[in-house]
């Protein structure tokens, strides 16, 4: 492959949000991770950020004319353009979208006998195509609304254990809230709050959130007594923690916000993303370990895109103080647009499919995934949000 040059561009300082934020002095080369912003902590102008989302999303079509299949990854990708063309309304993006829905006949991977989280990402998206264009058509729901409503009242209701590990929080608690509001049917919220309790409370015996932290073990393999770094430590997986803060955020924005359980998804939310904006790297990226800089350190796209994603959410509706939040969000976004995104569209340093640090290595400038593109959209469609129309 050619190899691409990576896009340099100095940062553009914005003028519609939060301006007393954008004055921060230069970082010095030493900064430790979470201290004091320097220049990267502007937000850009909100052409600058449209700019950088188009490019990455029309290079991932036009090198993918066939849109995939509908698991996890590929429908990923798809929330994050569906999430741009909300803020663009670029045809092009819903067509692309639209095609590959209707290749798979609005169907869920494995069918929707399936409990697995990760078949029902897919819902997500078909969900957004069913809303942006007016919730006529029933048909491009009938699948993710027929599992899931298995799953709620019909077989085995009672079983709360389907989501044995952190990254499901992001494929499936979404569908669920959003179902519960499209059919005014709080059993889908309930349901939704069962299976991720027991996440967080019971599996693997202590459940997968760290009290101590605030954040969260991929899977019971990682919990204390059982896998840790080379150097000793704990194994807290940065995409791992991204999947639960983009499954958080996504429940939060469909979901009334007095609506039961809210709070609480508010208040888990805000501590992990308290906790991540103190380790993050001086170049705004995070590393693959949370809880090890040394264990397999580097830029990584993904866990930072998703982070990003969450930071700019917690600041936009208000959960955390722009003035402690934005800076850490806008040098995640510096970090992804500036380094992370090659010029021609290219989105590098992803680290590939896998479940800890260690997957997918190395990840370099040329790695790049269908997934991490879609959580590079969605922070920058959330950073629109905050930086507004102006």
């Amino acid at each position: 492959m050619h190899r691409r040059q990576l896009l340099l561009r100095a940062a553009a300082l914005g003028t519609a949000a939060a301006p007393a934020l954008l004055t921060a002095g230069p970082a010095r080369a030493d900064q430790r991770p979470g201290s004091a912003p320097g220049p990267a902590a502007r937000l850009p102008a909100r052409e600058e950020i449209t700019e950088a989302l188009t490019r990455a999303a029309d290079h991932w079509i036009s090198a993918h004319t066939d849109p995939g299949d509908n698991q996890w990854a590929r429908a990923t990708f798809f929330s994050g353009l569906l999430a741009l063309h909300r803020a663009t309304g670029r045809r092009r993006h819903l067509e692309y979208a639209r095609a590959w829905a209707e290749k798979h006949g609005y169907a869920l991977h494995n069918g929707v006998t399936t409990r697995h989280a990760d078949d029902h990402n897919a819902g997500q998206a078909y969900l957004d195509l069913y809303e942006a264009e007016g919730r006529r058509d029933e048909t491009k729901i009938a699948a993710i609304e027929e599992s899931l409503h298995r799953m709620a009242f019909t077989d085995r209701p009672e079983k709360n254990d389907d989501w044995w590990w952190d990254d499901a929080l992001h494929m499936a608690m979404p569908p669920f809230a959003r179902l519960s509001v499209v059919r005014g049917e709080p059993g889908y919220a309930a349901k939704l709050h069962a299976l991720y309790a027991h996440t967080r409370d019971a599996e693997g015996g202590p459940g997968l959130l760290d009290d101590a932290t605030g954040l969260w073990y991929r899977d019971d393999r990682f919990l204390p007594g059982g896998i840790v770094s080379p150097g000793g430590r704990p194994v807290l997986w940065s995409r791992g923690n991204g999947w639960v803060a983009a499954g958080l955020v996504k429940t939060l924005d469909a979901l009334p916000a007095g609506a039961p359980h809210t709070a609480g998804y508010r208040r888990t939310l805000v501590r992990l993303l308290a906790r991540v904006r103190g380790v993050q790297r001086a170049d705004g990226f995070w590393n693959v370990n949370l809880a090890d800089a040394a264990h397999l350190p580097g830029p990584e796209t993904s866990g930072t895109a998703f982070f990003t994603y969450g930071l700019a959410h917690a600041v936009r509706t208000g959960l955390v103080p722009a003035r402690g939040f934005l800076p850490a969000a806008a040098r995640g976004w510096h970090a992804l647009a500036d380094t992370a995104l090659h010029a021609d569209g290219f989105l590098g340093y992803v680290q590939g499919v896998g479940d800890r640090p260690e997957s997918s290595q190395p990840v370099t400038a040329e790695t790049t995934a269908d997934f991490g593109v879609g959580g590079f959209l969605l922070a920058g469609t959330e950073l629109l949000k905050l930086r507004g129309r102006g």
